[in-house]
């Protein structure tokens, strides 16, 4: 429990120092990807998966995506970027954080947090993608802490991804005329999928309340049985 904590203090605390201070200037990453030529798309993936993994904001690395490659090469850009964050984040997670967690969680509530992941761990991390609001980053390390496999992490990042991908890679593409019609598309497409994330969550919160109220539930038809002392 005290490993997991201090776990958990440390990715707060690099939260706050990266994405709330913002001590990394991501122009000068611009700009130092733009010096190496030909290989600028290979290297933007490797420095913003990177990047992304200590909490700089992904909408931010996305529209410099955008900025640097434009709309269609700076989406598939931005989409490698987030598998390597979602890569480098769940291996970090799992590392740190695996055994500490099924330790607090008991053996026995662990082994039927593996079977569910099993069968929807990689709907998880979809679905995780679309609610607005939730850091991808702080989400995935928790995803490996809690034992999601490295390809559901990956597959279900790229897919989950690829809306808000191309929203924020657009915007910074069309930075300098937002008035653009690629820029009410990607206004758009944001909206929808705010929508369909909202919907999501709620959904899911309700299910998972309704799963917990009758697992608390006595069975009205069992027999009540009281047994001496």
């Amino acid at each position: 429990m005290v490993r997991l904590a201090l776990f958990a203090a440390f990715l707060l605390g690099l939260f706050w120092v990266v994405a709330v201070t913002r001590v990394v200037d991501v122009d000068d990453v611009r700009g130092a990807v733009a010096a190496t030529g030909p290989a600028a798309p290979l290297t933007y993936v490797v420095l913003s998966a990177c990047l992304g993994a200590i909490f700089v904001p992904g909408p931010i690395l996305a529209a410099g995506s955008g900025v640097l490659f434009g709309p269609l090469l700076g989406t598939f850009v931005t989409l490698g970027s987030t598998v390597g964050t979602a890569t480098i984040t769940s291996l970090v997670g799992r590392r740190a954080g695996r055994e500490s967690a099924r330790g607090l969680l008991g053996s026995d509530r662990a082994d039927r947090l593996d079977a569910q992941i099993q069968r929807r761990g990689l709907w998880a991390v979809v679905g995780q993608r679309f609610v607005p609001g939730v850091s991808d980053a702080l989400a995935s390390y928790a995803f490996g802490a809690f034992g999601v496999p490295l390809w559901q992490m990956a597959v279900g990042a790229f897919i989950g991804s690829a809306p808000r991908a191309f929203v924020y890679t657009a915007l910074g593409a069309s930075i300098g005329d937002l008035s653009a019609p690629l820029a009410y598309t990607a206004i758009a497409v944001w909206c929808l999928t705010a929508v369909i994330g909202a919907f999501a969550a709620h959904r899911g919160w309700r299910a998972w309340r309704g799963r917990s109220t009758t697992s608390r539930t006595p069975d009205p038809g069992a027999p009540n049985v009281d047994f001496p002392s």
